[in-house]
Parts: structure tokens; sequence; C-alpha cells
């Protein structure tokens, strides 16, 4: 077991985590005073998993996601991504709390200007398309996104930057899809966002991967108002597991837009260390201003500069949504992790479990085991021969441990390590992890008693002491919403097609 002195200072973001289970069970939307300002660069769920898509074994999938809560309905602008900021997705591959690798993401918006004969005249039209769309940057597309990607190896800013390109050839500038703006201009939106999956060449990696940017439907299951509302459900309904869907997805008909690579683990792992810790972000330019009078154009109304400023942080779900202090947020999205002893006292003095006892009344029912050492291993460090890297520093990010084989979809287990699946969460991240009842079990000390029958994931002295009032019994707790049940593709990029504005 590290040092209790060692793992207290950054104890915050391991509370943050393993709170996902407690009052506010959706993934990072709108988490921090700031971000609610900015939802182009909101980070909303980070993915990272062994790839389970036939034939790909030994390759890795990242899938970051931004832009929460999008209505498909949402014209005539809808999503597009902000030319302005930086996205990034960075991988520490030695423990350290520091990236080793980042995936840098750019965005250009191209304004065609289409125009109508109206009485003699050509004017412009008010709309992003001016007919049917079945092809990357379709002649009716009257706004067309592009991005590029560099990989830096070392410090996100001062490391050594490459091109990814594309395998065919060898361009460094991508189509992105426009969203699906309804099945009128997009008959068959499956087919055209298929030809956006781009095999790309990663500069100093001997296998090929990857690519795809574009909108996909939510793959976050949560009964949104009513967790916010105090977890305003009974009990009764909670602790029941075949009521495990009884209520409706809220967030079931919206979209997001996901920046995904596949990439071969050979090219994120270091040495013989086989676990990656992963985390994304989004930066913004440190100032700019905003032009009284815009020409024409598109997005003419600003002009930042300066250098770049972190506004987004995310790695394991939930962190800054339902932890970490209101005073903290914005500090939170804008700390590395090799900072994370700031938020030390949102883990040594936790506040969610207490918060937990009110809104379900049930005092008495928050673990007195403190420090909470198992959720420290479990969401800061990594669980020792599970998936916690040979040197760490304990900091919050999710952790994978590549050697571990993938579980095929059909056998994965909802509730992941819980559920006696190796890799699943905290081992990584999949698409159908129910991460929100994984937690659940969690915060209540349900990863120290696997199955009610003592098995603690060797996770040892860490499970003790294990004075934990549910027992067992926090291995029945859910949000009545079935995370395992939303629809997902059977290989890259994994998430669903997006919800049509239109039928």
């Amino acid at each position: 077991m590290l040092p209790v002195q060692r793992l207290l200072p950054v104890a915050a973001a391991a509370l943050a985590a393993f709170a996902a289970a407690l009052p506010a069970q959706a993934s990072s939307h709108r988490e921090a005073p700031y971000i609610t300002t900015q939802p182009k660069v909101d980070g909303t769920d980070f993915y990272m998993f062994s790839s389970y898509e036939p034939g790909r074994s030994g390759y890795v999938t990242l899938i970051a996601n931004y832009q929460p809560l999008q209505a498909p309905y949402g014209g005539p602008n809808y999503f597009s991504m902000d030319p302005n900021a930086l996205y990034e997705i960075h991988i520490d591959n030695n423990g350290d709390a520091k990236e080793d690798i980042s995936f840098q993401f750019r965005f250009k918006n191209a304004l065609k200007s289409i125009t109508l004969p109206i009485g003699g005249k050509n004017v412009a039209i008010p709309l992003i398309q001016a007919g049917g769309v079945t092809d990357p940057n379709a002649a009716a597309l009257n706004l067309n996104e592009t991005f590029s990607v560099d990989i830096v190896r070392g410090d996100r800013r001062s490391g050594t930057k490459a091109a990814i390109t594309n395998a065919s050839g060898g361009g460094a500038s991508f189509n992105k899809p426009v969203d699906y703006i309804g099945m009128k201009t997009i008959p068959d939106y499956a087919a055209y966002a298929a030809k956006h999956i781009y095999d790309v060449t990663i500069p100093g990696c001997t296998q090929p991967a990857k690519l795809f940017v574009g909108q996909r439907k939510e793959a976050f299951a949560v009964n949104l108002g009513t967790i916010f509302d105090l977890v305003n459900a009974p009990v009764a309904v909670i602790t029941d597991p075949a009521l495990i869907n009884a209520v409706p997805n809220t967030i079931d008909n919206t979209n997001v837009s996901s920046m995904a690579l596949e990439v071969h683990r050979s090219c994120l792992t270091q040495g013989s260390e086989t676990v990656i810790g992963g985390w994304t972000t989004a930066s913004l330019r440190q100032g700019g201003l905003l032009n009284p009078a815009p020409g024409k154009g598109h997005q003419t109304t600003g002009v930042p500069g300066g250098a770049w400023v972190q506004v987004s942080r995310l790695g394991m779900p939930l962190v800054n949504e339902v932890v970490i202090g209101l005073p903290d947020k914005d500090r939170f999205n804008s700390s590395k992790p090799k900072d994370d002893g700031q938020f030390a006292d949102y883990v040594t003095n936790p506040t969610l479990p207490a918060l937990l006892e009110i809104a379900l009344a049930l005092p008495g029912a928050a673990p007195k085991n403190i420090p909470r050492n198992d959720l420290v291993v479990t969401f800061l460090t990594g669980i020792r021969n599970v998936n916690q890297p040979a040197n760490v520093v304990a900091s919050e990010m999710l952790r994978l441990n590549t050697a571990t084989a993938p579980t095929p979809s059909a056998s994965q287990h909802r509730l992941g390590l819980a559920g006696g699946d190796a890799a699943g969460f905290p081992n990584g991240r999949r698409p159908k992890d129910d991460i929100v009842d994984i937690s659940l079990v969690a915060v209540m000390g349900g990863l120290c008693m696997v199955n009610g029958d003592g098995n603690t994931l060797n996770m040892g002295a860490d499970c003790k002491p294990a004075n934990v009032p549910l027992g067992a019994t926090s291995l029945k707790l859910h949000d009545a919403v079935d995370q395992a049940v939303v629809p997902l593709l059977p290989g890259f990029p994994y998430l669903a097609t997006p919800t049509p504005g239109s039928k």
C-alpha cells in the first residue's frame, strides 16, 4: 500500500471519481461555473478501453466527447467545433502523473457562401446546407468542417510534435461530417458518417490507426433531473436489482461530438509497463477582442490571442461534477493531474456520503473508514494486480491495463470489475459500463466485498477497516437507469448513429 501521507494530499480526485455514484449521476456535463458559458469546449465523457471489435486484438480505443446535451433539432447552425480551441487526449504511460503522449485536435470551418438568384441578385442562403448530403464536403454543404490531429511526445506544449496523416494520400486535413440535420438532408447518416472513418499513420508508430470525428448519439444513460433533485427516488427502488431499468433515460434523445482514435497498444505503452492513464482537456486562448462591427464571413466577431489556457479536464467520470466543491470547480478544470494535492480536503473530509445520507434518509449509512484508502486505490492509483502502474504517483485519471484481454461485447458485465469482468470499469471505461452503478458499489465499500463473499480484488489492507454499514447491500445499489441497454455499434467508433433532427 502506498504511504497514507502520500495518498491523502491527492485524495480529492479519488472521491471525485468514486462519487460518480452520488447525487449527480450524469457524466461531466455543465459541471463548473465557467464551462457553462463555453459549451463547445465542455468535455462530457472519456472512454478508454481495449478494442473488443473482432479482429482488432491489441488495439486501444480512445473516445473524447464534447458539447453536452445536444438537441438534434438544434439548427440552423447545429454544433460545429470551435476553431479557436485546442482539444486534447493525454496519455501517461509511466505512472508519473504527467502526459507522455498527447493527441491534439484543431478545427477549421470553411464557409462556401452558397447563393441563390433572387430578383436578379445572388443572395446568400441562411442555412448550412442547400440540398441533400451524401458525401464528404458535399457541394450542398454551405459550411464544411475540417480538422487536423497532431501527436505530441513529452510535455504538451514543449514536446516534439508531428502530424497524423491519412494513410490514403498522406494528407493531414480530414473532413468532419455535418451533424445529423435530418433524414431529408441526409437519408442514410450511418453510410455518410462511415465515409469519414479514416485509416491513419501516426509518426513513430509502426501500426496503422483509425480516426473518426463527428456527431454521435449520447451513450451515457441517466435520469438526470431526478438525480439532481436530491436523488428523488425511493430507496426500495434503487436497492432492487430487478428495477435497474425502471425509469426512462432522460438524455436518450440527445447527441454529442466525439473524437475517436483506435491506436495499437504498442504505440501507447512504454517499456514493460502495460498500464496507461488517460484524460482529456480543452483549452482556449488567454485573451481576445470582440469586434463591434463584424465583417462578412463565419465567426468573425472576435480575435483570440495569447497562450493556451486549459478550461476543461476529464479523466474518471463525474469527478468535477459531484465531488469538487463549488469554490474549486473552475480550478479543477484548469489543473493537471500532477497538482491534484490541492484538492485534498474533498476526500480526507468527504461531504458526498453525508449528502447521500440526507438525500435518501439513511442516517449513519456513510462509511466511517476515513481515510477511504479503498477508494484512493480504486480511483486514484489503480488497483494493484489490476490496473496500477509499477511506479505510480497518485493522481486522478482513467487507468487501463492494456494487457488485460477485452471481453466480447455480448459477454460484458454492466458492473465491470464489480461484476467480475476484468476488462471493465474502473479498469478503463467502455461505453456499456454502468459507471453510475459501479460507483455506487464502490462508494459503499462494495469493491471490498465483491459478490458479498469477502473477495477484495487484491486490494488487501486498503479495504480495512471496512466499517460500511450497508455491507453487501451496496452491490444492489443502482440509479434505476440501465447503461447497458444504450444502443452501440459493434466496432469503431462504437458510439451509435446520432438522433436525427427530423425523421
